[in-house]
């Protein structure tokens, strides 16, 4: 079994890292080292609401082993964002603690072009306390109050945006992450940033929590935890080039961080949802090419891609794709869940598939799954049913990771269907 080692990281972190604030010395000075993996009840719990099957026996059967290990298939989405602050320490360790064998951070940058954890270069005001510290003069657009009319309708919703491109990177240090979330008819910046789903929690956002962190904070984290590394560079919200920072500059930025560190490029799968980022991986930094990861940003069946371009992609050098869940599924008329035709297509142009995002959707059982279920919602009658699509994707599409906002689901469910 891996161990988990937590070193002091301050110390191995290279000089030209930006000092850490003291709250992040401080958490990686007290967290213990960690010798297993903790899944706790919740992949139980979903075992449980299942009906029965023999996929039901089996997983039942592996629940009573008690030992657990990482795996690659089981993919941190931010960290563990279900329930901690995305792309924040505690929410990284957390997803290794239920072992997940690769943890993400998405990647952007601030005014003096550093690289941070961020899932947008505009969600400050959304995932952290900006809007309640003094950073707040600096948003590209500041808190305005939802308007009301007089029986209480919203006439227009309340708005903000803070982009990490508006403050420095020692700036971006002092905030604090939250829960991804705000409340539309806020009146107030305490109002708004509420507004967490309610099968969310803010249990885990206090004061001394929510711990931000540096591109380069996060590898050597990584690093420690031994876990593996998947960046997304994320889209600019600024016009690029940014103050002559080009994005083939900061697509390269992004893979020298991981080469100065000395992580072997096997050890990073390198996402973006621009073609143009991972081709440039695939053709200057052919050894981080070679997994480089193509993000789908289909929003519906309508939006996916043919064969012929998914040959394409593979006739290029794109060896890996990587769609929502919803593209790879469907239901048939017996309401059992199948592959979709863009998945056989993708295997067929021999792609590599890993997908996202699992337990994104709150409850299942209420028949309104929304986005990532869309395809075969009407085969979804339970909260256990989370674990039949995992086994489809798994046993009968191939996929060879799924990104999860709670790994310890995923990592269970590869423990107990053998995959790495």
């Amino acid at each position: 079994m891996r161990t988990f080692i937590f070193g002091c990281l301050l110390l191995s972190l290279s000089s030209t890292i930006v000092a850490a604030s003291p709250r992040l010395e401080k958490s990686i000075h007290e967290v213990e080292r960690v010798n297993h993996v903790q899944l706790g009840q919740r992949p139980f719990f979903l075992v449980d609401d299942m009906s029965e099957s023999p996929l039901k026996e089996q997983l039942q059967q592996c629940a009573q082993r008690g030992q657990f290990t990482p795996r690659d298939f089981s993919i941190g989405h931010r960290g563990a964002a279900m329930q901690f602050p995305e792309h924040t320490m505690e929410s990284y360790v957390a997803a290794a603690r239920m072992g997940a064998g690769i943890v993400e951070c998405d990647v952007t940058f601030t005014k003096d072009k550093e690289l941070v954890c961020r899932h947008a270069q505009n969600d400050l005001h959304t995932t952290t306390n900006i809007l309640a510290t003094p950073l707040a003069s600096k948003c590209t657009q500041p808190f305005v109050p939802a308007k009301l009319d007089a029986s209480g309708t919203l006439v227009s919703p309340a708005t903000a945006e803070c982009r990490t491109s508006d403050i420095t990177l020692a700036e971006f240090k002092t905030l604090r992450g939250k829960m991804d979330a705000f409340n539309p008819r806020a009146r107030t910046v305490n109002e708004f940033m509420g507004g967490t789903a309610n099968w969310r929690t803010d249990l885990y956002s206090g004061p001394t929590s929510g711990t931000l962190m540096t591109h380069q904070e996060s590898i050597e984290l990584f690093k420690q935890l031994g876990v593996k590394m998947t960046p997304e560079l994320k889209s600019a919200s600024v016009t690029m080039p940014f103050e002559g920072f080009t994005q083939e500059a900061y697509a390269q930025k992004m893979i020298d961080e991981y080469k100065r560190a000395g992580v072997q490029p096997n050890r990073v799968w390198a996402q973006s949802f621009d073609q143009r980022d991972v081709l440039y991986w695939v053709r200057n930094e052919p050894a981080f090419g070679r997994q480089a990861v193509y993000l789908d940003d289909a929003n519906t069946v309508a939006d996916l891609p043919s064969q012929a371009e998914l040959v394409n992609y593979k006739n290029q050098g794109i060896n890996i794709v990587a769609p929502p869940i919803f593209a790879l599924l469907s239901a048939d008329a017996s309401g059992q869940i199948v592959p979709s035709q863009y998945a056989r297509n993708a295997r067929s142009a021999g792609l590599d598939i890993i997908t996202w995002t699992l337990e994104r959707s709150g409850l299942l059982a209420d028949g309104n799954n929304g986005f990532y279920y869309q395809t075969f919602d009407s085969a979804i009658k339970t909260e256990g049913d989370m674990l039949r699509v995992l086994d489809v994707l798994a046993k009968d599409v191939g996929v060879i990771g799924v990104f999860s906002d709670w790994p310890a689901t995923t990592t269970f469910y590869a423990n107990c269907a053998n995959q790495q």
